[in-house]
């Protein structure tokens, strides 16, 4: 098994005017192809930042990362934005669907976006249908209730056969029921497809059931 994630003393400054604010001091992390871990630790230790970088939504101040093999500390914006949309499919808290569009042409936009046109459709399908919602193709949002939202939303996630899918407490705007549902859901796309699952979360139930815990503090990872 090979690493998917190498990142090796990654740090992260945010410059306020003359003031420099560290939020990652220091991070080195590997994640296995195939791993499920989550991603833990109070308010302000450096999570999001993380989160962001191992997402390729930010660039480390200083350091290496490595992603599927592709060194990606240091390219340029566009560059972010097209190893984002090849490698790391995301699964956020509030969701992110457009209110308009149906479930399969919210499915469908990371394939638009990677210039796919032949079989988008039969792939939005598929997607769909791995994540139980067969039936509700062409739902719009406000017609799906909030798990199966949160359903489309990781169709979504995996709909271009991403390194990495990257969730943000993808249980936080779920009630306990529809939460235990879309963490059941996360595990067997680990177990079966071999999906490498990276989670951000305060749930313990999710921690719990993650192969690997990695406890953010002050800007480094706790031992």
């Amino acid at each position: 098994m090979s690493a998917v994630i190498e990142i090796n003393d990654v740090k992260k400054i945010y410059k306020m005017g003359d003031v420099e604010v560290p939020a990652l001091n220091g991070i080195s992390l590997q994640i296995q192809e195939g791993e499920m871990v989550a991603i833990t630790g109070p308010s302000g230790s450096g999570k999001s930042t993380l989160m962001n970088i191992i997402g390729c939504l930010d660039r480390p101040t200083s350091g290496e990362y490595t992603l599927d093999g592709e060194r990606v500390s240091e390219l340029r914006d566009d560059q972010l934005a097209a190893i984002r949309n090849r490698k790391v499919g995301f699964v956020f808290q509030s969701f992110n669907l457009l209110p308009r569009a149906t479930a399969m042409a919210n499915v469908e936009l990371p394939l638009r976006y990677a210039g796919v046109v032949k079989a988008r459709k039969a792939r939005a399908q598929a997607a769909l249908e791995a994540v139980g919602l067969s039936e509700r193709l062409h739902h719009r949002p406000n017609e799906l209730s909030g798990g199966q939202q949160q359903r489309v939303a990781i169709a979504r996630a995996l709909v271009n056969e991403p390194a990495i899918i990257l969730a943000d407490e993808p249980t936080g705007n779920l009630d306990s029921h529809s939460g235990e549902e879309i963490l059941h859901l996360l595990l067997n796309l680990n177990k079966e497809r071999g999906t490498t699952l990276i989670i951000v979360t305060h749930d313990p139930d999710i921690a719990a059931n993650s192969q690997r815990i990695v406890h953010i503090r002050d800007g480094v990872v706790a031992e």
